[in-house]
């Protein structure tokens, strides 16, 4: 019995990471010339989630291309976010520009590659970011398990820190400007639309 189930989730594995994501561009010639929108907020309770105390730091909205999408179930992380998206706007939501760079997800980390850049390289990493989603209702959660490469969506939450009664924390990077660890955006999502 258990020898069977191991090689199901072995082979589900195997092909959950081997097979590449197909990403289908639509609206292909429209433009995100607007960055996200970040405005501080103070005096905001913190959020009960199950366990845990979401701390709304900054409200955000955002309009993006959604360039990559790896979904997560285990650790304390995923009990807050199943989901991360990689989004890119500016010219980091132009297809042509995105079909010349190697995106892959692992870790809750975004790595890209190139062989020669289409872009400047500080254009790549300011106009795209792995963002951590947190859904803050049913509607979310189903319109997020949707979502897929390629797509323009719209999200509007709040960046957040999150804290645990044990001490456990996780923070939301606070620019878009930042690379590296803790340079990811963890977002408390309270409105999602696939716009395209």
């Amino acid at each position: 019995m258990w020898r069977w189930l191991f090689i199901i989730v072995v082979i589900f594995i195997g092909w959950r990471y081997c097979s590449p994501d197909t990403i289908h561009y639509a609206a292909p010639d429209e433009v995100i010339d607007k960055a996200p929108v970040q405005a501080e907020v103070a005096d905001l309770l913190p959020i009960p989630f199950d366990d845990y105390a979401i701390q709304p730091m900054a409200e955000f909205t955002l309009e993006a291309r959604v360039l990559a999408r790896e979904d997560y179930w285990l650790g304390r992380e995923a009990d807050l976010s199943p989901t991360d998206l990689v989004l890119g706007w500016g010219e980091m939501a132009d297809p042509q520009v995105v079909k010349q760079i190697n995106i892959r997800q692992s870790g809750r980390w975004y790595f890209w590659q190139v062989e020669s850049f289409p872009i400047p390289r500080r254009n790549i990493e300011t106009q795209s970011a792995n963002m951590h989603l947190i859904p803050a209702n049913d509607e979310v959660a189903r319109t997020l398990k949707q979502i897929r490469p390629g797509q323009l969506v719209t999200l509007q939450g709040y960046l957040v820190n999150v804290n645990a009664d044990d001490g456990w924390r996780w923070r939301s990077s606070l620019t878009r400007e930042d690379t590296g660890a803790n340079a990811c955006e963890l977002i408390y999502v309270k409105q999602l639309k696939i716009i395209s």
